[in-house]
């Protein structure tokens, strides 16, 4: 049976969502292939979502960011977690190997935990990084809080990086010099089929109301100020997060009968912070988005090099964001008509599972 150690990070479901869509691609060429996913995202994230056989195989695989909600990273913590997740890192690297010696996959994949990496090279088992940034690369942005050796750090991080034996670099994403070998695959997304009409029903909406989608990853928002955002007429805002009672201005996207995937290809305007999966899968459902910035971020200025190149796409201020100044970008994105450009075909899934598909067979590299 052709096995994949999935191994994923879990700072959002970013790198989960670049997942799911190679394996399943991977499942078309390679006949009954299974799957562990080595990670923290929760089960319910693949259940409608993997379309082949899978075991999750909860365990902790790499720290990310530490953040004060989403838009705002807490950097002394962030740097004293991967301290402490390095002080063990012997112990880990054992234990991996363990686990994965137990199963015996045909290869790893890491989106984008440099510790399988590191683990499988140890198993003897081919290792492949799939990404769209590295660890290093976000970390780098950062200055180490003294006394800490931040740049001792980033190196043993790097050279975990570099046990992988091949790196897919997903479109668009910054420039790496960390791997041997990369190749550089097409934009990796799924988008769903807009339910619009399903949804302005739902909603009761009137005529020219228009729906906002303002989502923004897997952390959570909780500071809005929704009591002046509800004077704002013309709106729908659709909402991951707690919302007034009563409020007919803001839903929540809990309470409605659609996917969020469903939600992003059915909105009028998506509001979110310039991350992988939302910016690209926007550009491919031609949905104009409004972005906050974190600006410290460093996947950040390829994804809204690409929103403009390709999409629709206009910047909100984090203190307008955070302040309810909202009404301006609103129009100004809702007047902004389609680019000229075409993006790059929605190649990366298939791309990767070309790529991946001859280590899970008996002549494999």
């Amino acid at each position: 049976m052709p096995l994949i150690w999935a191994a994923i990070s879990a700072h959002g479901f970013g790198h989960a969502a670049q997942v799911v869509p190679v394996l399943n691609a991977l499942g078309r060429l390679v006949p009954d292939l299974h799957a562990i996913l080595r990670t923290t995202v929760p089960p319910a994230f693949f259940s409608d979502r993997l379309m082949i056989p899978w075991e999750l195989s909860a365990s902790q695989q790499d720290i990310g960011c530490i953040q004060d909600g989403p838009l705002s990273i807490n950097v002394e913590a962030t740097w004293r977690a991967h301290e402490r997740f390095h002080t063990t890192w012997t112990d880990r690297i054992q234990h991996e190997v363990r686990e994965m010696r137990t199963v015996c996959p045909d290869v790893v994949l890491a989106d984008t935990p440099y510790l399988a990496i590191e683990a499988g090279k140890a198993a003897g088992i081919p290792t492949v990084a799939l990404m769209n940034f590295t660890w290093d690369l976000i970390l780098s942005e950062y200055v180490a809080p003294p006394p800490m050796d931040g740049s001792s750090l980033l190196d043993s991080i790097r050279r975990s990086y570099a046990h992988a034996d091949r790196a897919l670099r997903i479109t668009p994403a910054p420039k790496f010099d960390t791997f041997q070998h990369i190749d550089t695959i097409g934009p990796i997304t799924d988008p769903a089929s807009s339910v619009r009409d399903q949804l302005g029903s739902v909603l009761g909406l009137a005529a020219g109301e228009r729906t906002v989608l303002v989502g923004f990853g897997g952390i959570p928002l909780t500071s809005l100020p929704l009591a002046d955002l509800e004077q704002l007429t013309g709106y729908r805002f659709l909402f991951d997060g707690p919302i007034l009672p009563g409020s007919t201005t803001f839903i929540s996207i809990h309470s409605l009968p659609f996917s969020f995937k469903s939600l992003m290809a059915s909105v009028d305007v998506i509001m979110t912070k310039p991350g992988y999966g939302t910016i690209v899968e926007a550009v491919a459902l031609h949905q104009p988005v409004v972005y906050v910035r974190r600006y410290n971020f460093a996947d950040e200025p390829p994804l809204v090099d690409y929103l403009h190149r390709y999409g629709r796409g206009v910047e909100l201020s984090i203190d307008d964001f955070t302040q309810g100044r909202w009404e301006p970008v609103l129009k100004q994105i809702l007047a902004l008509p389609q680019p000229a450009s075409m993006p790059p075909a929605l190649s990366g899934a298939q791309d990767a599972a070309t790529i991946l598909a001859p280590y899970l067979t008996r002549s494999g590299p």
